[in-house]
């Protein structure tokens, strides 16, 4: 990392250069007084404090993490044709229909039959559309795979061409040898062109009938070169924040609105094309968003998610359904099963009628098996089918969570005998429980005291609230006991109109107090064991929620403020924390002025976090009390904008982003004026 001897805030300079504005200002005020204990180190930092939550919302699997082009290419959805049309408007087609007469397998058999008309001139065939297009990349290769099976007639192959907006040819290939048996067919289009919305033609060759499935268009330029890869900039943006952990699927879409619809990893496994779509809960929850064509098509599956944890050097932590549909939804049932137990919390509601769900055990040995594949020795059965996928070594699974964000003593019945049940075949994994999604209320009383009573590990808190909430709220976990489950603030971001609003903004108002927020989860480490911003991703053409951590089309993607911020906490999370005295021993967050500290300990440097609200330049004074060895030059890292509605974009996607700059040190005593309106992170050499 490279290292400037001047200060870069962009957006500040208004007529006179930085430098002199703050040095102009520095000499009208006193310098705010801090003390640092960096002889007095406090609790250990969790190593995995700082990850990313992935829910597949806003298209953040397919149509985005996952980068197969073809929509709906097994034809498998409710809508069977979604994605696809005939070629001007089935003219030269007879018929075109989904069918599933012997079609590939059991999990897969629905198929398109095209029959052309005969004696019609011009192209028969199909489009499809992509996810709100295809990205594609001049020089870039595509495999293009399909299984086709001809019927009567005389069609022996298809032309495959890339298109684009304005009609222009991208790339091309023929695939020739058609028989009367489904057959697999594999073909690489170069693309000689870039552009973001293109699709992809078939032409049928011949007049008659043939029958295709499984249409694939799968760039090969993938994260780690992968056939079945994930898309590069993403992975990189993520892999960039060296995140702790990534927890996965979700989210709601782990429950469902529906039992039937709910996210059951086994069928996320296994070959990519024998994986059943399902409709994504997302697709119709907010009218203004009606997204109807939104569906998971599992090539983004478990398997996939443990893999993308181990390149990304995360710890995988999986959320499991504990039968229990959404609760903002249905709120179905699964009825106890044989594991409940006696006694516990109170009867639950009555709940939606429940029409043959499976019972809770079912739901229990999901878990128990998901730990066996994910750990399990190439003898065990499900440790057999990660081995048969490709990765013989275990993916070294420390944790699971129990639900997703569900509340109310339903939850509470289900979750106990489903931990029990975990904890006693495999005691060494540590357990996500749930505390419902508002940060308090009487249900959230209810919910952590249990949960504290049954000795859960960790127990997962969400709050979204506007901005104000969170900078009013960083001594949040001042007030928790020392003692009792260690908290994972699973699920936060500010946002700057209202909960779920179109209107949200990804703006610095947002990421900047979420930072000030961030301090204190830091400085009560020994309470909070683990943070992630959510939602990670959006499409900027089908996103349903905002505001979003990184944001992305076809062929382009940026980090948002908030990611930047997230980042600068997770590359200096530190040790130790450190405990700070704030000016005159006033409350930390007084005058908008947030702090917290950490030692980091195999860098021998001390790591100051600083956030200044104000729209005025505001020099510090920070005393290392007992601090040794200290570096005569600072490190430091600074986001800031006089505009709180700052926004990064496509355009200028890192229109606020970290700046890097010195500073000198003389003594153990730091003097530094902070920008307006900022996040500071200050690293020097040192030790107690």
């Amino acid at each position: 990392m490279k290292f400037t001897p001047t200060l870069r805030f962009p957006a500040l300079a208004t007529g006179l250069t930085l430098l002199g504005t703050l040095a102009a200002s520095a000499q009208s005020a006193a310098p705010a007084s801090l003390t640092v204990q960096v002889n007095k180190p406090g609790a250990a930092v969790n190593k995995n404090m700082y990850g990313l939550f992935f829910e597949d919302i806003n298209f953040a699997a397919d149509g985005g993490l996952y980068p197969e082009l073809v929509k709906n290419k097994s034809f498998e959805t409710d809508a069977r044709l979604i994605g696809w049309k005939a070629l001007q408007g089935a003219a030269n087609l007879d018929t075109y229909s989904v069918r599933n007469e012997q079609g590939l397998t059991a999990s897969n058999s629905h198929y398109v039959r095209l029959t052309t008309r005969n004696g019609a001139s011009g192209e028969a065939g199909l489009e499809n559309e992509g996810f709100r297009g295809m990205g594609i990349k001049q020089g870039g290769e595509y495999t293009l795979s399909f299984y086709a099976r001809r019927g009567a007639g005389s069609i022996n192959g298809l032309t495959a061409t890339l298109v684009g907006e304005k009609g222009e040819n991208l790339g091309q290939v023929a695939v020739t040898g058609f028989t009367d048996q489904w057959k697999q067919y594999t073909a690489v289009v170069r693309a000689t062109g870039t552009q973001n919305k293109a699709h992809l033609k078939l032409v049928l060759n011949g007049t008659g009938t043939v029958d295709l499935d499984v249409i694939s268009l799968f760039p090969k330029d993938t994260w780690n070169h992968r056939p079945n890869g994930l898309r590069t900039d993403l992975v990189q943006l993520l892999k960039d924040m060296k995140p702790g952990f990534l927890r996965f699927p979700g989210g709601c879409i782990v429950e469902g609105r529906t039992l039937s619809e709910r996210y059951q990893w086994k069928e996320t496994i296994g070959d990519v094309a024998s994986r059943t779509p399902l409709v994504n809960r997302w697709n119709m929850e907010f009218k203004h968003r009606s997204t109807p064509d939104y569906y998971q098509s599992f090539g983004l599956g478990f398997f996939e998610y443990f893999q993308l944890s181990e390149d990304i050097g995360a710890e995988p932590l999986p959320i499991l359904n504990v039968g229990m549909a959404c609760q903002f939804n249905s709120g179905e049932l699964a009825p106890m099963g044989s594991a409940s137990t006696k006694g516990g919390p109170s009867a639950p509601a009555a709940a939606a009628p429940n029409t043959g769900d499976p019972s809770l055990d079912i739901f229990i040995q999901d878990a128990l098996d998901l730990i066996e594949f994910a750990n399990g020795p190439a003898s065990s059965t499900w440790g057999a089918k990660r081995v048969a996928m490709g990765h013989p070594a275990p993916f070294n699974l420390k944790m699971i969570g129990i639900g997703n964000e569900q509340w109310g003593p339903q939850y509470l019945e289900r979750y106990e005998p489903f931990a029990k049940a975990v904890k006693a075949k495999y005691p060494k994994i540590d357990i996500v429980s749930s505390a419902g999604p508002s940060p308090d209320g009487d249900l959230f009383d209810k919910a952590s005291k249990r949960l504290g009573e049954l000795k859960a590990e960790y127990v997962d808190e969400h709050y979204y609230a506007l901005p104000q909430w969170f900078r009013e709220h960083a001594d949040r976990y001042d007030k928790y006991a020392r003692t009792g489950p260690k908290i994972f603030a699973g699920e936060y971001a500010a946002q700057s109109v209202a909960i779920g609003s179109p209107d949200n903004k990804n703006t610095w108002d947002c990421a900047i107090s979420e930072a000030a927020f961030m301090t204190g989860l830091e400085r009560n480490a020994d309470v909070v064991g683990m943070a992630s911003y959510a939602p990670l991703f959006a499409n900027v053409d089908a996103w349903q929620w905002t505001p979003d951590m990184i944001w992305f089309d076809n062929l382009n993607s940026y980090g948002s403020p908030s990611y930047y911020v997230q980042k600068m906490y997770a590359l200096n999370k530190g040790t130790k924390v450190l405990p700070v005295t704030m000016p005159s021993g006033t409350k930390n967050g007084a005058d908008n002025l947030f702090a917290s500290a950490v030692a980091d300990e195999p860098a021998g440097e001390v790591v100051v976090k600083l956030v200044n609200y104000s729209g005025s330049p505001r020099p510090v004074s920070i005393n290392l009390a007992g601090a040794k060895g200290l570096g005569k030059t600072g490190r430091a890292q600074t986001m800031a904008s006089a505009d709180l509605q700052t926004q990064n974009s496509l355009a200028e996607p890192k229109k606020l982003a970290p700046q890097e700059s010195t500073f000198a040190v003389k003594g153990s005593t730091l003097t530094y004026t902070l920008a307006p309106n900022s996040f500071t992170v200050l690293r020097v050499a040192g030790k107690k």
